[in-house]
């Protein structure tokens, strides 16, 4: 008779399964963003907006956040 014990596995610290997590999450904006500004795409499309116009894309995002920042009645 022997006596081979194994130890399990450690599971990984809170920390490591946090850094994880903000890597795959990091990973998945990512290439949403890439996906985004493949041409014809949104992301293209406004930044070619931006690229021609910059104090017209500015002043419309200034109207929009006035709009949205409103407090509701």
């Amino acid at each position: 008779m022997t006596d081979d014990f194994t130890t399990p596995p450690a599971e990984p610290g809170t920390a490591s399964k946090i850094v994880d997590g903000i890597q795959v999450a990091s990973s998945a904006v990512s290439d949403a963003i890439e996906t985004g500004r493949q041409p014809g795409m949104p992301l293209d499309i406004v930044a070619k907006a931006v690229r021609e116009a910059p104090l017209a894309a500015l002043g419309i995002a200034f109207v929009l956040g006035v709009v949205f920042a409103r407090p509701r009645r």
